[in-house]
């Protein structure tokens, strides 16, 4: 089997697309990039391992895609500014205050999900959604009865005008 050298710049675009590739799954970047899928989930794997081994911010990474350590390592750095202060150093990362606020609150919270809550809740949310579905079905019908009673309506006014003439 014939191995690939493929260069750093190579790898670095093909790391940032497969970080960036939205709903798209890592075996059609790898399609695209005409490269193995095993290379590109190894490459990803070890760039990974060093920016959790690092923890430098990223800056080609979206905010809402950083690690727990990622995230981490910007409160630490952002903890003792304020103001002016804090807004630069949040457009320098292209993060925004907010993120940060929202990070040190789930940090700080120490109330870990229940298993048997959150088992609760997606059973409540799965019978919303066939119910929903249910009604959505029922009110189709009705729509459909409706358009149905209009065309028919239409044909008889269309032949009594036929039959007065």
């Amino acid at each position: 089997m014939q191995r690939n050298k493929y260069s750093k710049e190579f790898k670095e675009q093909a790391l940032s697309k497969a970080r960036q590739r939205g709903l798209r799954t890592l075996e059609s970047v790898a399609t695209e990039l005409n490269m193995s899928l095993g290379s590109l989930k190894g490459w990803l794997k070890t760039s990974n391992q060093k920016a959790s081994d690092s923890a430098s911010l990223p800056s080609d990474t979206a905010a809402q895609r950083w690690s727990s350590a990622q995230r981490l390592q910007a409160l630490l750095e952002s903890h003792a500014l304020t103001g002016v202060a804090l807004s630069a150093w949040c457009r320098e990362k292209g993060l925004f205050e907010h993120q940060l606020k929202q990070w040190r609150e789930a940090f700080c919270s120490t109330t870990e999900p229940d298993p048997r809550e959150s088992r609760a809740q997606l059973r409540a949310l799965k019978v919303k959604n066939e119910q929903l579905q249910r009604d959505l079905h029922r009110k189709d019908r009705a729509l459909a009865e409706t358009a149905a009673l209009l065309v028919l309506q239409k044909k008889f006014q269309a032949l009594l005008e036929d039959a007065d003439k």
